[in-house]
């Protein structure tokens, strides 16, 4: 046994702890409560084994978990960024690179190296597998605001157009669950939880 390299995995361990404590906007499935990340992140790798059939490209699966198990570990650092905020951007890159750096970086180099590797895959989202898991943290909060009538989209006053632009990627990853969410997302306007641009 190497003890260091265990010492060094503990710790990684005890510093993603702090993941419990990022709150999200996001309220759970019919409930006043927000989210945290570390829920987020286990709802969202449940949902890719669950919905993997689903993915427009066959899939590495693991590979799937991986990514929406650690994507948002840098938000310890940088915080979560809400996907409608519209004053900071929710592609903050800069800082969650930085966070990236230091929080794996406290892995053995060459476990900590693959970990900012499936991170930069899921960031960049070329890869069928990034695509996949950006559906996936994409459709969780769809479902999370149907289930609230509207949950941020009505709180925040969310209008059509921005929910669609940003939602649309999930088409990247499956077609098949755009076509769905886009049928939740047009419910959701007739039942008044979101608004059309030109509504009052």
């Amino acid at each position: 046994m190497n003890l260091d390299i265990l010492l060094q995995q503990v710790a990684f361990i005890h510093e993603i702890d702090k993941i419990k404590y990022i709150q999200r906007k996001t309220r759970l499935f019919n409930s006043d409560r927000t989210e945290n990340d570390a829920e987020h992140s286990w709802h969202l790798a449940v949902m890719a084994l669950t919905l993997a059939e689903h993915s427009n490209e066959p899939i590495d699966t693991l590979k799937v978990l991986k990514m929406l198990l650690i994507h948002d570990v840098v938000e310890i650092d940088s915080g979560d960024v809400f996907l409608y905020d519209t004053i900071v951007n929710h592609d903050n890159t800069i800082a969650e690179r930085k966070a990236a750096k230091r929080i794996f970086g406290l892995l053995p180099a060459k476990q900590a190296e693959e970990f900012i590797a499936i991170w930069e895959e899921f960031e960049t989202g070329d890869t069928p597998e990034a695509k996949f898991a950006r559906a996936m943290d994409r459709f969780e909060p769809i479902l999370q605001n149907v289930s609230n009538q509207g949950g941020t989209w009505t709180e925040y006053n969310v209008p059509y157009d921005t929910v669609i632009e940003k939602t649309r990627k999930i088409q990247h990853g499956s077609e098949t669950l755009w076509d769905f969410t886009e049928t939740l997302i047009n419910d959701s306007v007739e039942k008044g939880y979101i608004k059309k641009t030109n509504d009052q």
